[in-house]
């Protein structure tokens, strides 16, 4: 499926079951999201950790709700099961969605300035580094007798001048390898939007209709 119209169905899901309390609908999606998953053999650990992961938040919201509020039992399953929807429609994108296609799609389906698509592939990618950044920090602070735990500003003031200096960096090394913003570029992978995309985006939003508009009904 192409990423940007996973991303669009991904969001536009995600926003419609924040404004209804609808178990059914958010029962869908975790169901939809978990055969996507299945069908992209993702690892059933993986899978397992997606449904221990949202427990104790999707329990918080539960008796918040049902012991502390309204004692609605039908508000109270719904902002649980919704829980799990966000997460397993999350990682249905997440799981797998390449960034670097999805950097593609942004920029040829979606007209995104390239600029700004690389510019996100590329912090993306410096992820593990700033990780490893941040414990040469700790490790070098502690060989000075100075202790800097996960919460010390002076840990992420330090990391962010690094970053500061790779953004430069970074920068230099896109034009010097002819980035040049606003003009045409050429592309060796292109990203295609086909009739299937389209269809599964509105096939899969039409089916969420359902139990809404069900509910509506009744």
């Amino acid at each position: 499926m192409n990423p940007s119209l996973k991303l669009l169905t991904v969001l536009l899901a995600s926003l419609e079951i924040s404004f209804t309390y609808n178990t059914a609908a958010n029962l869908l999606i975790v169901v939809t999201a978990s055969i996507y998953l299945i069908s992209h053999r993702i690892r059933w650990r993986a899978l397992m950790w997606l449904l221990v992961v949202p427990l104790i938040p999707a329990v918080g919201l539960f008796t918040t709700i049902y012991f502390f509020g309204a004692h609605q039992l039908a508000t109270a399953v719904a902002l649980f099961t919704r829980m799990y929807a966000y997460v397993f429609a999350g990682a249905a994108f997440t799981l797998t969605t390449s960034p670097l296609v999805l950097a593609h799609s942004l920029e040829q389906n979606c007209h995104l300035p390239s600029k700004f698509a690389y510019g996100t592939l590329a912090a993306f990618n410096m992820l593990p580094k700033i990780k490893t950044t941040i414990l040469t920090i700790k490790n070098a602070a502690a060989m000075r007798g100075v202790t800097l735990s996960w919460w010390s500003p002076r840990l992420y003031f330090k990391a962010i001048l690094v970053a500061i200096t790779w953004s430069e960096n970074l920068a230099q090394a896109m034009i010097s390898h002819g980035f040049v913003e606003g003009q045409p570029r050429s592309t060796y992978s292109v990203v295609r939007v086909t009739a299937s995309d389209i269809g599964w985006t509105i096939g899969l939003l039409v089916l969420l209709q359902a139990p809404i508009v069900w509910a509506g009904l009744h």
